[in-house]
């Protein structure tokens, strides 16, 4: 598969990246000579300096011969001419445009085949604001995605020494919760996924991811040592479009919000603009302001604003200062590693949100959704069962799974199923398929659909 990506900052450099591990020849365009001088410094790919919008640049840089185009400069409007450009002189199958306005992004009419024909227009900002609002409806939960139009959830929870499951083997679990729908496809250990088997042991300090159905999570918190509590009240620093955002979702729920901002004409906005949220403009680093406005009485403080460093930095201190879960928005690759070792909770990367929309278009089989998960490290991935596949008409404990995955659930006829090995897939059905990255070709040629369908 060719791919031409049109911007090399850091969201077009992380999608290169992954899809160059992948083996897909790459090219990225960008008009800024340091931009591209990364690049050509951490990938082994191909780069041209040029503007994205120019047909002839975009003609000579092989356009004709892609297969898709991602446009994920700065620029929404760049972006959507780029898409333009390649549907009308190039006839791209997959076009791809990140766009950061929510004027653009909420009139969806603009993006079908009658106009701009942009394949999958994706927004890294409202992704994260909705990856947080999914934490955020799940307390304790480190990361919650949502499959099967959301009748199957996959959450991370960190394991405790006191947690009920401490010390014991998996294989042991339903025997001591017999009936608990709910399948462990993976554990993060040392910084590392593993795809547990049944003999393999829950250790204080893993982070345990759970598929269940979505009304089984009180249930299945409870099998972890949790409870589901009410969330009551959310700080939330930085006023941007990802804080009103949050802001507006929240109000709507009836959760008590304040908000801080610098900028003294987006606080006059932000006023207008929200309901019930209490807007304060203000440092958040500010030790001082933070005890007034009673940080040690939140339920969660998230950190939105422009600059990573002000989001760590003033996490670290609301966390210090007696703040309940603490969130913080990460842009920067190389410093989401850093996050838990400084007393962070969580930490939500807009680049892994739009990878993950950006995969869905590059998996082989019927895809319908892909959900990167611990910095790319794997993969939970909803796909159609077809007739060509490996997994289909025969008990699942039957199957060679390649190593490193493990089907997690299956969708028949609106029914959720958490599989076990006497369990079966039928062409037809939903299934979700979790993954390392390093199997992902194996798992593309003989779960998902043989290499001969092709």
């Amino acid at each position: 598969m060719q791919i031409m990506i049109i911007g090399a900052g850091e969201v077009g450099y992380n999608i290169a990246e992954i899809l160059s591990r992948e083996a897909k020849d790459v090219v990225v365009i960008d008009s800024d000579e340091d931009n591209l001088k990364r690049v050509r410094e951490g990938l082994d790919i191909q780069t041209v300096h040029g503007s994205g919008s120019n047909p002839k640049m975009l003609a000579e840089a092989g356009l004709n011969q892609c297969d898709m185009l991602i446009a994920v400069t700065n620029s929404d409007e760049v972006n959507m001419i780029a898409c333009l450009i390649a549907g009308s002189q190039a006839n791209i199958p997959i076009k791809i445009a990140r766009i950061r306005n929510p004027e653009y992004a909420e009139n969806t009419t603009i993006f079908d085949k009658k106009h701009l024909d942009i394949d999958l227009a994706i927004s890294p900002e409202r992704a994260a604001a909705n990856m947080i609002l999914k934490v955020l409806d799940i307390p304790h939960a480190t990361s919650v995605s949502d499959f099967m139009d959301g009748k199957v959830k996959l959450f991370s929870l960190k394991i405790e020494a006191d947690s009920p499951v401490a010390g014991k083997a998996l294989k042991d679990l339903s025997l001591l919760h017999p009936g608990e729908n709910v399948l462990i496809p993976a554990i993060l250990r040392d910084g590392s996924i593993l795809i547990p088997r049944g003999d393999d042991t829950i250790c204080a300090g893993d982070e345990v991811y759970a598929v269940t159905e979505a009304g089984n999570t009180e249930r299945v918190l409870g099998f972890f040592g949790f409870k589901l509590e009410k969330l009551r009240r959310v700080m939330i620093a930085g006023g941007g479009r990802i804080g009103s955002y949050l802001a507006k979702k929240l109000e709507e729920k009836g959760i008590g919000v304040k908000i801080i901002e610098m900028d003294e004409e987006r606080c006059e906005f932000l006023a207008e603009d929200l309901d019930k949220t209490v807007v304060l403009k203000g440092d958040v680093s500010d030790k001082a302001l933070l005890k007034e406005e009673n940080i040690a009485g939140m339920d969660y403080f998230v950190a939105v604003t422009n600059d990573d460093e002000t989001n760590i930095l003033s996490s670290i201190l609301a966390k210090q200062m007696g703040s309940g879960t603490v969130m913080t928005l990460v842009n920067k690759a190389s410093y989401i590693p850093l996050i838990s070792t400084v007393g962070i909770d969580i930490a939500v990367s807009p680049r892994l949100s739009t990878v993950s929309g950006i995969l869905q278009h590059v998996r082989r089989g019927k895809v319908l959704s892909v959900t990167s998960i611990h910095e790319d490290e794997a993969e939970a991935i909803e796909v159609v069962a077809l007739e060509t596949s490996d997994i289909v008409n025969k008990p699942l404990k039957d199957i060679k799974e390649p190593k490193g995955a493990i089907i997690g659930a299956i969708e028949r006829e609106g029914k959720i199923i958490i599989p076990k090995g006497d369990d079966m897939v039928i062409p037809g059905d939903k299934v979700l398929i979790f993954t390392l990255r390093s199997s992902i070709a194996d798992v593309e040629k003989s779960l998902m659909v043989k290499m001969e369908f092709f």
